[in-house]
């Protein structure tokens, strides 16, 4: 669901930037504040998880009978381990990788894809959905699965409309909100489902290998199986699998964003010759083939990806130590 620069106006791509980049403030404050709860043990799997959400984005998996493709966004499941402030940093992490190394979105749609993937996933869908139902219905592994794919679902079904949304204010794509809106949410419903399925598979094992991981631990008295560094071994094995073997199997098939951007389009040709009136078709000036979704996904390029994003996250929540260190110390000062 990685949107490109060529569906947005420069308004739109600003104003969204500058929303997202609030949220991400707004979520380094929370984390380091000194009274914070973020448990700086988590900062290994930070970086591990990034990775691990970075190789999975590469593997698009066929939706039967459409003729499209999808693709993990990972934001629950960020949200689920680290927390939902951790999330969106991490998120918004694998999504500039992606946009200066490998041209998936642009610079411009950066602030959008934060958004859609990110803010709408790992603060509305988990705070709102996930949190709540786990909270209140407890921590066992049927309560984690339906959790898991309501918030998938009706997260990624935000993220969808917002791509709509942005496409249609931004009038460049020339898209009509209609044709749009009923293309984007039943196609990234079936991906959600999907999704929603392999999340509460994944959170499902960590719950049942160390539960104390999660954001919302087992209140139950259970131990630990594995030991936490066993449990980032385990996730960079599956990285290492994933990004460096799976991702050649990655269906070709048009993700879905490109799929309903090509279906308007057919659409609108289809009104057009109806009409006998001559029109530019939107994908005169649409280019969303221009990402790692609709082109060969190699075990080098994955391997590489997932590296930087250890790296990236790995700095940022180095300095999320540094800071919140820093803020402890203040503390104490004021205190003596």
């Amino acid at each position: 669901m990685h949107m490109s620069d060529a569906l947005l106006s420069p308004a739109v791509g600003i104003t969204m930037a500058a929303v997202s980049i609030g949220a991400i403030g707004y979520s380094v404050r929370k984390i380091t504040k000194k009274d914070s709860n973020f448990d700086e043990k988590k900062i290994p799997m930070m970086a591990v998880m990034g990775a691990f959400v970075f190789a999975g984005q590469m593997i698009n998996f066929t939706i039967p009978g459409t003729g499209s493709s999808g693709h993990i966004g990972g934001g629950i499941l960020l949200a689920a381990i680290l927390g939902p402030f951790p999330a969106l940093l991490t998120i918004a992490s694998v999504l500039l990788i992606q946009c200066l190394f490998f041209a998936d979105g642009g610079l411009l749609a950066y602030g959008c894809n934060v958004f859609n993937m990110g803010i709408c996933a790992c603060l509305f869908a988990y705070l709102l959905i996930y949190k709540p139902i786990i909270k209140k219905w407890g921590t066992n592994k049927k309560n984690i699965i339906i959790a898991a794919i309501i918030s998938v679902v009706l997260g990624l079904q935000a993220g969808a409309f917002g791509v709509v949304l942005e496409t249609t204010v931004s009038g460049v794509a020339g898209i009509p909100f209609g044709v749009f809106v009923a293309l984007m949410q039943p196609i990234h419903l079936a991906i959600g489902l999907i999704e929603g399925i392999v999340t509460a598979a994944v959170l499902c094992f960590i719950q049942s290998i160390r539960p104390e991981i999660l954001d919302i631990p087992d209140t139950a008295d259970k131990k630990a199986s594995l030991s936490l560094k066993k449990v980032i071994l385990i996730f960079i094995a599956l990285t290492v699998i994933i990004g460096g073997g799976l991702s050649v199997l990655a269906s070709k098939l048009p993700d879905g964003l490109e799929w309903s951007v090509a279906k308007a389009n057919q659409t609108e040709q289809i009104a057009d010759n109806a009409n006998n009136t001559a029109t530019v078709s939107p994908s005169d000036n649409t280019n969303t083939a221009n990402t790692p979704e609709s082109t060969d996904n190699t075990s080098t390029s994955g391997i590489i990806g997932s590296v930087i994003t250890v790296a990236l996250v790995g700095i940022i929540g180095l300095a999320i130590r540094i800071f919140k260190n820093k803020n402890k110390k203040n503390k104490k000062s004021q205190v003596t």
